[in-house]
């Protein structure tokens, strides 16, 4: 059907060079700024009218419109997210390269995204299948790229107000234009709160899942001189959340006595400079930093002294860690093309550095010393790359596309179990993309791309292998893990009638996973030791639709499918269970967004839309899995001069649906029988917000 729609496209089209008539957005993850339609990869745009649609105040609340894109909880927000089935799901003791990167204002992130807030956000760039040539190892199996609104040469800006059920309260304001001879500049602020969805039986409280987030953004254009150009970030991210999630009974009623804390202090900056004096090419300069305090602790028997008989046993397990981030990077990128072997190609060049710095406390409770305890690890990395792409006119028609990144880590470990690990290894990425523009409004594309993420140091299994001779060899084994790699290749095909009244993107992929990182458990006397083993392969293919349509100049249709097939290969957990051939974790088979924005009167539109996602796999270490799900979100926006009035639904069938799944004992009333455990979405939210543009 969908290859009938494409053919049937392809025909009807008129050759036409004139762009003005449609409506580009363009995006900022390439090298270059090119338009959406014309960029020769499967990437997904959510600008600030989809969000407010959802009134997403956080990425997790958008997740679920973007094709294959997956996310996990176990925390009070979505840290860790999963394109095409390949992401991590949580992080406990060790240090981890995440599958997936997010970027923001050009500062990266990955790994922290409870920071993803979306206040001031005007685009979510989401790009699908290996981006490492472009990112490097934060980028193997996508990339997240958000970008503030910037400030107009006009002064602008809005006031927001908001509240919801569970105690919601919001606001904030951005406002932003011309400081003179500063340049541009644009500042927001927002604050939000409430008291989660969660009932401590225990304590009688309903506020042991709370969330208090405030975050800041600051940005400045300025020109400096004749031919330099300077860009100012500030970001403050500030998150005093609860953490009391898990229940003995899989419900939103818990009995916890020493509910957790998910925290975050994370400020960051940035200085991105451009040089236009040269006539042929741009130098960028850019210097990062990011400096993130966290705090991440729960109740780790999740119930309190005498809920069985006989039962005196309490313990709460906390990470507090610190991580300090610097980045620099240099890259010139041509703006007319030079003579290649008589083709006209324009080429990047860049070197890009970074180093980080954590340290990690935690505190827990020892079953083989029966006391509490502390432990210790600090771990540096270091990261070099050294990249370049080149971009081939064959005709006005054809483009070859050829990049490679060449990239060099080492991680320096050592924790208070006398553990200390070196790993270090050399990487190389990239893709190679051959594009067929036959017209304006249309792009065929096939590209083939390598990604790669860093290997690692398993330190903290190594320290509880106690005096078990036989777990000692086979934790040895895997002292460190080796760097994983994805290949992908993919198809795809893009439209834009010149009307803007309907567009396809449609991609068809397939992946092949090389020393796949799975996170493996050994379950010993209730201790839990979490390590990372190295599969043979695996494989993922599938594709991505995107399809809108203005039906009636007051109706628009829109539609978002993702089909994955994935496979894990060569696995076998600690325990015997070998999980050759299964699914991946967190790979739903189909997921589906779909709806219409209907503008009822000239001030007043509604938009109403489903997600659809079938069952998955809640780990690649057990086979615990999801219940399928369908959620129904709606909204209704009025709008009078400088007001806006939104009055928003999320999951307004107040649908339970399971966002991270473990299986193990953990409860003292039936003998600690393994079972699954599930941490739950959120709940029916309705609410409503004030918006006054300035």
């Amino acid at each position: 059907m969908l290859l009938t729609v494409v053919s049937l496209l392809a025909l009807n089209a008129e050759p036409t060079n004139n762009n003005d008539s449609v409506e580009r957005i363009q995006v900022q993850g390439q090298f270059r700024a090119v338009q959406v339609h014309q960029a020769p990869t499967s990437v997904s745009v959510l600008q600030a009218d989809s969000i407010s649609a959802r009134h997403g105040s956080h990425l997790e609340d958008v997740f679920n419109v973007i094709p294959n894109v997956n996310f996990s909880s176990g925390s009070s927000r979505a840290r860790f997210m999963q394109i095409r089935g390949i992401g991590e799901r949580s992080q406990f003791v060790d240090p981890i390269n995440p599958s997936v990167g997010i970027v923001i204002d050009g500062i990266n992130y990955s790994g922290l995204g409870q920071a993803a807030a979306l206040f001031d956000i005007s685009q979510v760039e989401v790009y699908r299948g290996p981006q490492s040539g472009r990112f490097g190892a934060d980028g193997m199996a996508g990339m997240l790229v958000l970008e503030s609104a910037q400030a107009g040469t006009k002064f602008d800006g809005f006031w927001q107000l908001g509240a919801a059920n569970y105690n919601a309260l919001e606001g904030g304001f951005a406002a932003g234009g011309e400081l003179g001879a500063l340049g541009r500049a644009r500042l927001s602020v927002h604050q939000q709160r409430d008291d989660g969805f969660t009932e401590n039986l225990y304590l009688q409280r309903d506020d042991t899942q709370q969330r208090s987030e405030r975050q800041a953004r600051f940005n400045l254009w300025s020109d400096v001189g004749q031919h330099w150009q300077l860009r100012t970030t500030l970001h403050h991210y500030n998150q005093d959340n609860g953490y009391d999630a898990f229940s003995l009974d899989n419900t939103r009623q818990t009995y916890s006595d020493q509910p957790g804390q998910d925290d975050a202090r994370i400020n960051a900056g940035r200085l991105a400079a451009t040089y236009l004096g040269a006539s042929s090419y741009e130098l960028e300069l850019s210097y990062s930093w990011l400096n993130a305090d966290t705090l991440y602790s729960y109740d780790e028997d999740w119930s309190y002294v005498g809920i069985a008989p006989g039962w005196e046993y309490s313990s709460i397990d906390a990470y507090w860690r610190d991580r300090a981030d610097q980045s620099f990077e240099a890259r010139l990128v041509s703006t007319e093309p030079f003579s290649w072997f008589g083709l006209p190609t324009d080429w990047v060049l860049g070197w890009y550095s970074h180093q980080r710095e954590e340290t990690l406390q935690r505190a827990f409770f020892d079953w083989d010393a029966y006391t509490d305890a502390l432990f210790q690890s600090q771990y540096d990395s270091t990261h070099h790359a050294l990249y370049g792409e080149l971009s081939h006119y064959l005709s006005e028609q054809w483009q070859l596309t050829t990049g490679l990144r060449v990239e060099r880590y080492r991680n320096d470990y050592a924790d208070t179990n006398a553990v200390q690990e070196q790993p270090n290894d050399t990487m190389l990425g990239g893709r190679v993309s051959l594009s067929y523009q036959p017209y304006a409004d249309q792009l065929w594309y096939g590209t083939w791309s390598r990604g790669y993420k860093a290997g690692g140091v398993n330190g903290a299994a190594l320290g509880k292998v106690g005096d078990n001779p036989e777990l000692e060899t086979y934790l040895r084994a895997r002292a460190n893990f080796a760097p994983e790699y994805l290949s992908s290749i993919e198809f795809g095909y893009k439209y834009v009638s010149a009307d803007n009244r309907l567009a396809v993107n449609v991609a068809l992929f397939h992946q092949r996973r090389e020393q796949v990182q799975l996170k493996s458990w050994i379950n010993r006397q209730q201790t839990f030791i979490g390590f990372i083993d190295n599969a043979d392969g695996g494989t993922t293919q599938g594709a991505e639709v995107e399809l809108r349509w203005q039906a009636h100049e007051k109706l628009n249709w829109f539609a978002n499918i993702g089909l994955l097939n994935s496979e894990i290969r060569g696995f076998v957990t600690e325990d015997g269970v070998d999980m050759s051939g299964r699914e991946q974790a967190q790979a739903p088979s189909y997921q589906v967004n779909t709806g219409v924005n209907w503008q009822l009167q000239n001030n007043l539109s509604a938009t109403v839309q489903i997600d659809s996602k079938d069952s998955f796999y809640f780990s690649d270490s057990h086979n615990s899995q999801s219940d399928k799900m369908t959620l129904l979100h709606a909204n209704l926006v009025w709008q009078l001069e400088h007001w806006t009035v939104t009055f928003w639904g999320r999951n307004l069938t107040d649908k339970d649906y399971a966002t991270r799944g473990f299986y193990f004992g953990n409860d003292p009333r039936i003998e600690y029988a393994p079972k699954t455990y599930v941490q739950w979405g959120e709940p029916r939210r309705i609410g409503i917000t004030f918006n006054y543009a300035m």
